[in-house]
Order: C-alpha cells, then sequence, then structure tokens
C-alpha cells in the first residue's frame, strides 16, 4: 500500500477526531469532498486504518485506578506465550497489551475500581498462573492519548 501526502494528512486528521465530517477533512486537506470520501474510504479497504474507536472517560465506567502490571513467565514456548496473551485479552479489566522483548514478557495496561479490586486482580489474572514467574505493577496517575502519529514512509510532511 503506497501513501502520499493527502493520505498522511487525512489519517493525521482523523486520528486527532474519527468523527470530523468528510466536508471538512476535504476542505482543510485541500481537495474535493468526494476525492476526501473516496481516499478514505481505501485507507479502511487497505488496511492503513484498522478501525475507530471511542475514548471513554474512565470514571464514567467505573475506572477509578488505572496500573501498568509488567509479567515475567517462566518458560517461552508459543503455546505458553499465546495461551497467556489470550488469558489475558479475555480479561476485561485488561484495556491494552503489549507483547516485550527485554526482562518482561508482557506489560498489561489495567483499568480496576480501587486498590482492593487491583490487588484481587494481579492475584487472579497473574500470579495464580503457573507460567508467571513475576509480576511488577505501576500505578497510572495521569493516561493521555497523543493524537499525533509520526510517519516515516516518504515525503510526508
Amino acid at each position: 500500500m503506497r501513501l502520499d501526502r493527502t493520505d498522511f494528512a487525512l489519517i493525521r486528521l482523523l486520528r486527532n477526531n474519527a468523527r470530523t465530517p468528510n466536508n471538512a477533512l476535504a476542505e482543510q486537506v485541500g481537495i474535493a469532498a468526494s476525492t476526501a470520501l473516496q481516499r478514505v474510504r481505501h485507507l479502511q479497504a487497505s488496511g492503513a486504518i484498522l478501525g475507530y474507536h471511542a475514548e471513554v472517560a474512565p470514571a464514567a465506567v467505573g475506572i477509578g485506578l488505572q496500573a501498568m502490571v509488567a509479567a515475567r513467565l517462566t518458560r517461552h514456548s508459543r503455546a505458553l506465550v499465546e495461551s497467556f496473551h489470550d488469558h489475558l485479552l479475555s480479561l476485561p479489566e485488561v484495556l491494552s497489551l503489549y507483547h516485550l522483548a527485554g526482562a518482561d514478557d508482557f506489560l498489561a495496561h489495567v483499568g480496576v475500581r480501587d486498590s482492593d479490586h487491583l490487588r484481587d486482580f494481579a492475584l487472579s489474572a497473574f500470579t495464580d498462573r503457573p507460567e508467571v514467574a513475576h509480576i511488577e505493577t505501576r500505578l497510572i496517575f495521569e493516561f493521555r492519548r497523543n493524537p499525533e502519529l509520526p510517519i516515516y514512509l516518504g515525503d510526508a510532511t
């Protein structure tokens, strides 16, 4: 998939606000509304745009505490890694998951009600699992998503 400056501009605008109306996208990029619509549809069909998501206020759904939980596995077989990966993604407390290289194997961004919930979750989701050798939990005081996206392909400026 080859993207050009117009595609990159559309991606940046949609990443900042995925609900931007097509006519506003067209105006900001300097193209016709029909062209903007065609370009966005192509970006979706080609897989450059994977989806659209709502950013939800954690407190609105009862999340009072967020943390990053790093986990180190006892062994590293494909079956063990995939099983643990699937286990974590099946838990509603896991907001995002990273499979890592380095000292830790997984980093899970979790959202819980309070510190008691975090303790109980860590025990049941991580320490009760035989494949987990070590966990380390860090509380998150603030989380903000950067709407900007670095683009390293071609002349995207």
